[in-house]
């Protein structure tokens, strides 16, 4: 009997098959291939680094993990899917394809990766979706990543299906549980490395499984938007702690940020609970027909909000976000979508694929849309002191307007993040992560 996760797979493909049908004889192609990947090699060397198929496989075939695989499509059949599982002593070989999701597929175990390839030999009009490095002379005439097709493609993915949606909100259950982990470790004094360690843990995934590389940052740490490295030695004074870090769920992505502080700093715990309020605020906006832009507007808003309120700053809010001064406090873009990619596809463009650049003052922003029902986004407001804009600001005709006194005492905090995972509804948003921290702190 299919189990629930198995129909909500299966009618994921069902639907998925269907859309790419028309797509493939509007563009008058008869059949796609999709290529999972390969590991690469680093220059010069005999190791890879860890290997992760490619977004346009992963959304059809839940082990995201899977190299030197192929997805065939051809008119009016199921969707073949040639598994590769070598027969190596070296490295330990993937698990074959679950009977819960391989009954939605017509799949095919193959020991080596040549037995796909008379696929390529298709005298039809043949579209393929891969690296041309790793296809070589097998592309032979088809068209390899159509521009126009790959558009129309990638769109389909904006609206996630219920099958996707569980299975971001399953990845946001398993993040919750690490979040609260990496917190108890931060007060108890670790180190970053000790805090990624235990988030790893609770999460019961390696690093090279989860989505992105984690953000763990104590202190002045977490004023680098992308910090990158994760100390192994304690800092002397335990302040602040920012952690961005997410999961996986059958190839899907959390993408969840939180900021902790010690109970003594309170002037900073005043502004995290000050950015909590203004974040859940603006989840609340993440509703169909409201323009992600505007929504960006209104994040700024926001903060410069915070930023008068803790007289930081003496301007309005309205006047802070117009002048450009809030932006030295929260330089990069409120969100953008999240699915089998963490800054999943077309972000940037409307449904027929014209582009929608961001405003000029705003370049870093990654979602320019307007919002419909299943779409799932992030929402993450921030607010940091950052030496080398802070000196840009100082050396601004704002510069009298800022109390840098209060800045200086916050510098060694960083800044702070707050991020969850919005599903867009007809109605109210559903917000993925309050609803797996909940679920947790019962």
């Amino acid at each position: 009997m299919p189990t629930s996760q198995g129909l909500l797979y299966a009618r994921h493909i069902e639907d998925r098959s269907a859309k790419l049908e028309r797509l493939l004889g509007e563009f008058g192609y008869d059949t796609l291939l999709i290529h999972s990947g390969r590991p690469e090699m680093r220059l010069f060397d005999d190791q890879a680094p860890p290997f992760r198929a490619h977004a346009a496989f992963a959304t059809w075939v839940p082990q995201p993990f899977a190299e030197d695989c192929l997805l065939e499509f051809r008119a009016g059949r199921k969707p073949r899917l040639w598994f590769y599982q070598p027969r190596d002593f070296w490295h330990l070989a993937p698990e074959p394809p679950a009977a819960w999701w391989a009954d939605a597929l017509e799949v095919e175990i193959v020991p080596d990766a040549s037995a796909w390839q008379d696929c390529f030999e298709h005298k039809g009009a043949l579209a393929v979706l891969g690296r041309e490095r790793d296809l070589g002379k097998l592309i032979n005439g088809a068209d390899l990543n159509p521009a126009a097709f790959v558009a129309r493609f990638e769109e389909m993915r904006t609206t996630k299906t219920a099958w996707e949606r569980e299975c971001i909100a399953l990845a946001n259950d398993i993040a919750a549980s690490a979040h609260l982990a990496a917190a108890s470790a931060f007060e108890s004094d670790a180190s970053e490395l000790d805090i990624h360690l235990a988030y790893l843990s609770a999460a019961g995934q390696d690093q090279d499984k989860l989505p992105y590389n984690s953000i763990v940052a104590l202190n002045e740490h977490g004023a680098v938007l992308h910090y990158q490295h994760r100390a192994a030695d304690r800092p002397e004074q335990m302040r602040s702690f920012l952690i961005d870090a997410g999961a996986d769920r059958f190839g899907y992505a959390a993408d969840i940020t939180r900021t902790w502080t010690q109970p003594e700093y309170g002037d900073f715990d005043d502004l995290i609970e000050a950015m909590e309020h203004a974040q859940l605020g603006l989840c609340e906006q993440v509703r169909s027909g409201v323009s992600f832009v505007d929504l960006h507007h209104q994040a700024h808003l926001a903060v410069a909000a915070v930023l008068e309120q803790a007289e930081i700053v003496n301007m309005s809010p309205d006047k802070m976000v117009s002048s450009g001064v809030s932006s030295y406090f929260f330089p990069h873009g409120l969100g953008h979508f999240i699915g089998a990619q963490v800054h999943d596809v077309a972000g940037k463009v409307d449904a027929d694929g014209k582009p929608l650049p961001p405003p000029e003052a705003h370049p870093f922003l990654r979602l320019t849309r307007t919002l419909e029902p299943g779409n799932v986004v992030t929402i993450e407001p921030g607010l940091y002191f950052i030496p080398m804009l802070l000196e840009q600001l100082k050396a601004s005709a704002f510069a009298d307007r800022v109390d840098w006194a209060q800045v200086d005492a916050m510098k060694p905090f960083g800044g702070i993040r707050i991020e969850d995972n919005v599903l867009v509804t007809e109605g109210d948003p559903v917000n993925f992560t309050r609803l797996a921290f909940a679920r947790r702190e019962r």
